[in-house]
């Protein structure tokens, strides 16, 4: 049962991140929907890809992450161009104006982190950091592996209290 209760509590703090998402998301120019905001930051990370690399490392349907393209080509954040190895497909790239809104983007969260984590010490802000690397990284690896299979039921007459998760 403590095991429980020490899992039910991450649950609360995972429901509680959503705050944090919030707030991040505030920040955001309103034309910039977090979806635009994750297709410049992969591009600037991993550079020119498919459209089909994008929709795996956004971890996210085909068609959702057309509609997050289109969104940002007309923008000008993003070109598409013909791939020379198949002429099907397209490469997509950073234009100018999206690695300047990337950067920008990136200078107002490093600013709202550190007004937000100031008392923080570098110690711990590296250990959250390699804490929810860890974490994430678990999670792909269960991706990649299909989901693990449910617990049974527990009985009817067993009394248990769940948090529920609740996302924002």
């Amino acid at each position: 049962m403590a095991e429980q209760a020490r899992y039910e509590e991450l649950i609360r703090q995972f429901s509680a991140f959503g705050a944090v998402k919030r707030e991040m998301g505030r920040m955001m120019p309103s034309d910039c929907p977090a979806g635009s905001a994750a297709v410049l930051t992969l591009l600037g990370r991993y550079g020119d890809m498919r459209m089909s690399r994008l929709s795996e490392l956004l971890a996210v349907d085909m068609s959702v992450t057309s509609r997050h393209v289109a969104h940002v080509v007309e923008r000008g954040w993003i070109e598409r161009s013909p791939d020379p190895a198949d002429r099907r497909s397209r490469i997509l790239r950073l234009t100018p104006a999206g690695r300047a809104l990337l950067d920008q983007l990136s200078r107002r969260t490093c600013l709202m982190l550190s007004e937000r984590l100031g008392d923080w010490s570098d110690d711990e802000v590296a250990q959250l950091t390699a804490l929810m690397a860890r974490l994430r990284a678990s999670f792909d690896d269960t991706r990649a592996h299909g989901p693990e299979p449910r617990p049974p039921a527990p009985p009817v007459h067993e009394q248990t209290t769940r948090t529920p998760a609740i996302t924002t």
